[in-house]
């Protein structure tokens, strides 16, 4: 299969293309940046350059590739992300997340591309009410923090727009391992935050957030576009787990102090509204349905056994 991958040289487009390429796929990658062209290459992928916000270079670039399926990756998280202004930190990835989204969808509709895959987010987006593992079939949030809710609408609008042309989404889970701020060795940003005692447990911890490392995440991507059929579905490990948990263990992981403790009040004032809603009262996500549909299997069933390989 010819696949033309959007996002080729993110943390998790460095490992999805080498498994293509491994499992019989030609992959086109596509960057907005000349200066990634070689890094795209030596990936294994041939490299494409447009800016995935100008209509006319994505339907050139698709057009001239002619691919079989398209796999859209398309962020540009900071690593340092403002938490008191969320909707701020992931401005960029919102449009990518909606003009981009639209831009690929159309190119592929004049292409005649049938097969889509697109990059969603399983971390916080859940309704914060019910169970604590959600699953494909339950609520996204419908009052989310004011200072998040432009990324939400545009984690919607992706979901909406991709499932009605008949696509698959998949929700991974926070990612975590090489390249990610996750990262062990060397250590990302919210491994140093950790390390600092500056990413405190806030006031009972019993948000429950899931996880993913970017080798099984792109392996599941690799399956959802061979055979999974249209749809959602979560791509996270088998273990969701409060803060108050994941991140003390983390922290002992890698030779931390333990986490502070920041009464809720104090923190909504210092970290905001959205920070102190994901640390409190998040939802995780099952994976039963990917592992399921997609005959999928886990390298690193957990987080905890993830950490150590970097």
């Amino acid at each position: 299969m010819k696949v033309f991958l959007a996002g080729a040289t993110g943390a998790l487009g460095k490992q999805l293309v080498p498994q293509l390429v491994k499992a019989g796929h030609e992959v086109i990658g596509m960057t907005r940046s000349r200066d990634k062209v070689d890094l795209v290459r030596s990936l294994g992928a041939q490299p494409v350059v447009a800016d995935a916000l100008d209509p006319e270079a994505v339907g050139h670039a698709i057009s001239e590739a002619e691919p079989d399926a398209i796999v859209h990756q398309l962020t540009a998280i900071p690593q340092q992300l403002d938490m008191r202004r969320p909707d701020r930190a992931f401005a960029l990835t919102n449009r990518l997340r909606t003009e981009g989204t639209d831009h690929l969808l159309s190119a592929a509709k004049a292409a005649h591309v049938e097969r889509f895959v697109a990059q969603s987010f399983a971390g916080w987006p859940f309704a914060r009410t019910g169970g604590s593992v959600k699953t494909e079939q339950d609520p996204l949030d419908p009052s989310p923090a004011g200072n998040i809710a432009e990324t939400l609408a545009a984690i919607r609008h992706l979901e909406e727009a991709v499932t009605a042309a008949g696509g698959l989404v998949l929700r991974y889970g926070g990612f975590y391992g090489p390249g990610t701020n996750m990262s062990v060795d060397p250590p990302g940003t919210m491994v140093e935050m950790i390390r600092r005692r500056k990413f405190p447990v806030i006031g009972d911890g019993a948000g429950v957030w899931s996880f993913i490392h970017v080798e099984d995440a792109a392996t599941a991507t690799v399956k959802a576009l061979e055979h999974g059929e249209p749809g959602i579905y979560n791509v996270v490990d088998d273990d969701p787990a409060p803060v108050s948990e994941w991140l003390p263990a983390i922290a002992a992981a890698i030779g931390a102090k333990p986490p502070r403790r920041v009464p809720r009040a104090l923190a909504r004032l210092l970290a905001g509204e959205a920070a102190t809603l994901m640390m409190t009262e998040n939802r995780g996500a099952s994976n039963t349905k990917a592992k399921q549909e997609l005959s999928w299997r886990l390298r690193f069933s957990s987080w905890r056994e993830g950490l150590a390989s970097g």
